[in-house]
């Protein structure tokens, strides 16, 4: 605390034996503890609401040291506290992330901004998403620029099967800040563009959701070898009943000759892991459901399987609307669940440049 103006703390606030923040807090000051009862029942009616029993233990959150102001946690049962010793700051905030993403601007940000206006700072921030690339790659083709000089942070976040380039500059003035952020953005998309897909904190999911949304498409899927992967990820996004009509998981030959009238013929002279399969399975899957658009997926997770033609980790994925089908082959060499997570991201990355016009 002698080293700086505010200290923020995150986690331990639970009702567990090991949640030891605020009592770590109080002892520190030499400061008693007491109970918060609006806090208490706040905590109370969240479990009456989720049909919880309580358990006397969930007291301890409601506890604070004298002197603390409560930090509401509107979307959970830890609230944290701001506390002022010696003229300097302590803020403890739950460590769960989503609720410390809420509690921080509303709690945190406001008391700092009061009590140290003369360091206030207008940060810019973008975060950059690429895929096919690895971290090293994204930092091996951005190593000639000087962040620095332009006034810039520069972070790098892997987020499996993804790299995040995140760009920050504080200034002075906001102008300032967004001037210098794109300046740095520019740099970096020229030397990354193929590998971008997006700008901003959207998930690829996302992304495809609000354009298949937009352009009121309806689309149907048929995994094999991704067994509903590509599915679940287009289902975690709210709405997807507007543009989703249907999917099936075709493992096995049968099925994809019995559901999505692939020609036996096909398979056998091909493969099920074949182009020929592949696409065969996204008109299939498009014309039983009736859909605008028909996606697949067909290839070999691992970690056996594999053959010197067609190695662990080929996928096929195919893209079927009224008047053509496309596909796309790749090679991916990771293990099994990681070759999935890439197979379906391939797949949704392949939609969604279709929906933009890039890949028709």
């Amino acid at each position: 605390l002698p080293l700086a103006d505010a200290v923020i703390c995150t986690g331990g606030l639970g009702p567990t034996a090991d949640d030891i923040t605020t009592e770590a807090v109080a002892q520190a000051f030499s400061l008693p503890l007491y109970k918060d009862e609006s806090v208490l029942n706040h905590i109370k009616d969240i479990f009456a609401k989720r049909n919880l029993v309580w358990v006397e233990n969930n007291t301890k959150q409601a506890i604070f040291p004298q002197g603390a102001r409560v930090i509401a946690n509107p979307l959970g049962t830890a609230a944290g506290f701001a506390l002022k010793v010696d003229g300097k700051w302590i803020f403890v905030i739950p460590g769960v992330p989503r609720e410390t993403q809420k509690m921080f601007p509303e709690g945190v940000i406001p008391i700092l901004r009061r009590e140290f206006p003369q360091n206030e700072q207008y940060v810019a921030r973008q975060t950059i998403k690429t895929f096919g690339i690895s971290e090293a790659s994204v930092d091996k083709n951005l190593e000639d620029i000087d962040f620095a000089a332009l006034g810039v942070n520069v972070g790098f976040y892997p987020v499996f099967p993804e790299n995040h380039v995140v760009l920050v500059s504080r200034q002075t003035t906001a102008e300032a800040a967004e001037e210098k952020l794109k300046l740095a953005c520019d740099e970096v998309v020229a030397r990354l563009n193929k590998y971008i897909f997006s700008y901003g904190e959207e998930t690829l999911e996302e992304i495809v959701a609000g354009l298949l949304k937009e352009k009121k498409l309806t689309i149907a899927v048929a995994e094999s070898c991704t067994g509903g992967l590509i599915t679940n990820r287009l289902t975690d996004v709210p709405g997807s009943s507007e543009y989703l009509e249907r999917a099936a998981v075709t493992y096995s030959n049968a099925a994809k000759v019995s559901l999505l009238n692939v020609p036996a013929a096909i398979i056998e002279k091909h493969g099920a892991v074949s182009e020929e399969t592949a696409r065969l399975m996204a008109e299939g899957v498009r014309k039983m459901a009736g859909t605008d658009l028909g996606l697949s997926s067909t290839g070999i997770a691992g970690p056996s399987g594999g053959s010197e033609a067609k190695p662990t980790g080929t996928v096929y994925l195919a893209l079927s609307d009224a008047g053509q089908t496309i596909c796309r082959h790749y090679v991916y060499r990771w293990d099994r669940k990681r070759n999935k997570m890439f197979f379906s991201q391939a797949a949704l990355l392949m939609l969604k440049n279709y929906l933009q016009g890039k890949d028709k």
